[in-house]
């Protein structure tokens, strides 16, 4: 098992980049109530989160929400077991593996080598994973044609396979990677590095000479239904079930097609997902001017694309030296709590000059961080795409359509209409709604 104390497995476990937090952040969307910690079964992780035992809404979305800070900001062990410890008292969460607490209502019992080991599980888990999966994405993205195995220094009881494994180079696509692919148990920090062939592999720890898996690697240990050396469902790849971003989000929606050319394909919502009607939600048109917020100041059309790019840009705090930012949102979805913009995004938004969506520049930033309602909207190329919904008062409305891009970011475009066209956006599932 790693010390979690040494300072080099705690810079590798805190080095954040984006693959890893988008791969995490795609999971959110679907949180799962559990009894035990194999509910989820291997490649299951890739597109839902889960903490063992936990099983009420509020609270498996506390943690998540936990979690997903770990990622994001590098949190240490320390400061995510006091956040853990605050929400478990919050929630009322008592009696799960590893509470060791003698009186929970007790704000200073913080547990004892019980609770110490479950809250590292957790974040050791789900950095190691989330940071496996990304890697991956990056792996695949590189195109390397080998991928060693490289056993971790950081690892002060090594498991003799792990340790046999490392400068393994095998061609990407060999099927060791399937089933072999780190981490492979709880506690395991192996990971893989790519390489252009085996003459570089050397020079990346690899050995050019060691290019097949010992003898007996898919063999089956009866006790744990894995390969040996692997622990119980711990037999897969982490993220090879994870697209790790929108392949269509450029691509336009139907109704603006028209304006791409006539064979320009495009993307629209699948008919008959419910409505804001079947959620018991008023129409935008007949919300009271007192119960929506000011409408900001309407920005006048730029002169040229390239003065509209820079108005957009202007207006969500980016720019060339900051291509950048992230914005902190009210709404209670940890895969939505943050969201990424990123300059060099915004240029498809403004590329047709009749259309003029700079002049709704101002609109974006209060909807992103304030949205009066969030859809999880289903498109035709299978793919679920967010959608956040204004609320001004007037009849200038937005539609915030989110992807998530492979480097994390969740900003797509934005859609203007009126208070009564701004109703045939909201479709889908409500996730979130004032």
């Amino acid at each position: 098992m790693p010390n979690a104390a040494d300072p080099k497995l705690a810079a590798v476990l805190r080095r954040p980049f984006a693959e890893q937090v988008a791969f995490f952040r795609a999971k959110l969307g679907n949180l799962v109530p559990t009894a035990k910690w194999d509910d989820l079964w291997k490649s299951q992780h890739d597109r839902a989160f889960m903490v063992a035992g936990a099983g009420k809404a509020d609270l498996l979305a506390d943690l998540a929400a936990a979690v997903d800070k770990a990622i994001h900001e590098g949190e240490t062990l320390q400061a995510f077991r006091a956040r853990f410890l605050d929400i478990i008292r919050k929630r009322g969460w008592v009696g799960f593996t590893g509470d060791d607490r003698r009186d929970p209502s007790d704000p200073t019992d913080k547990g004892g080598k019980g609770l110490a080991w479950r809250t590292r599980v957790i974040y050791e888990t789900n950095l190691a994973t989330s940071y496996a999966a990304g890697r991956l994405a990056q792996l695949k993205e590189a195109g390397f044609t080998h991928w060693i195995y490289r056993h971790s220094d950081a690892v002060l009881h090594p498991r003799p396979q792990h340790l046999a494994w490392n400068g393994l180079t095998l061609p990407a696509d060999h099927p060791f990677w399937q089933s072999h692919y780190p981490p492979n148990g709880w506690g395991c920090r192996c990971r893989v590095v790519g390489a252009f062939g085996p003459r570089t592999a050397r020079a990346l720890g690899g050995n050019p000479d060691y290019t097949e898996p010992p003898a007996g690697w898919d063999a089956i240990d009866p006790k744990t239904g894995e390969p040996p050396g692997i622990d119980k469902g711990w037999g897969y790849q982490p993220g090879g079930a994870w697209r790790p971003w929108d392949a269509n989000a450029f691509t336009p929606e139907c109704g603006a097609a028209s304006a791409h050319g006539k064979s320009a394909r495009c993307i629209r919502a699948v008919e008959g997902q419910r409505t804001f009607e079947d959620f018991s939600r008023p129409r935008i048109r007949d919300i009271a001017e007192s119960l929506r917020s000011e409408a900001p100041l309407l920005l006048p059309k730029a002169a040229n694309r390239q003065d509209a790019l820079e108005q957009m840009a202007s207006a969500l705090g980016v720019s060339i030296e900051q291509p950048r930012r992230w914005i902190e949102t009210d709404i209670p979805v940890p895969s939505l709590s943050m969201i990424l913009v990123v300059r060099d995004y915004l240029a498809h938004m403004i590329e047709k000059d009749r259309d003029a969506r700079e002049r709704y520049a101002n609109f974006i930033m209060p909807t992103l961080m304030r949205p009066f309602e969030a859809w999880a909207t289903l498109y035709d190329d299978g793919a679920i795409r967010p959608r956040l919904i204004s609320l001004f008062r007037g009849k200038r409305q937005i539609a915030v359509i989110l992807r998530i891009n492979r480097d994390g970011s969740l900003f797509y475009n934005v859609m203007n209409a009126d208070d009564r066209r701004i109703d045939d956006f909201r479709v889908g599932e409500l996730l979130y709604g004032k």
